[in-house]
């Protein structure tokens, strides 16, 4: 199995013990993909899904959209822009954040967010 499709089962499977309606049919018609085709990908039989259909599982099934594109192999359109307009400021910074603990990042994020430069 892929992480994708274990992540995805394991999700929708916490889901429904409290709510049944997270059967694996009944997420398929919410998201608007076939039944068979989310237990495939549940089962790692196919790829990830596109950028589309992950962002639509995420909201269903309550993840951050984020986290569903990482797991499917796959950076956000949004990200991707950002990325291209300063490719080698992006990729620098990336790189060096590679090791850093989380809250290092997320003070470095909030710096940014606050404009405290």
């Amino acid at each position: 199995m892929t992480a994708f499709g274990d992540h995805v089962r394991e999700l929708r499977e916490k889901r429904r013990v409290e709510d049944p309606s997270f059967s694996l049919r009944q997420v398929a018609a919410r998201v608007g993909i076939e039944p068979t085709y989310l237990s495939k990908l549940e089962r790692g039989e196919l790829p990830p899904p596109s950028e589309e259909t992950a962002r639509k599982l995420a909201r269903e099934l309550g993840e951050d959209t984020d986290v569903l594109l990482a797991l499917a192999g796959k950076v956000s359109s949004d990200l991707q822009d950002v990325i291209r307009r300063r490719p080698k400021v992006f990729a620098e910074l990336i790189r060096q954040m590679k090791n850093a603990p989380d809250h290092a990042i997320l003070k470095v994020v909030r710096q940014v967010r606050d404009g405290e430069w």
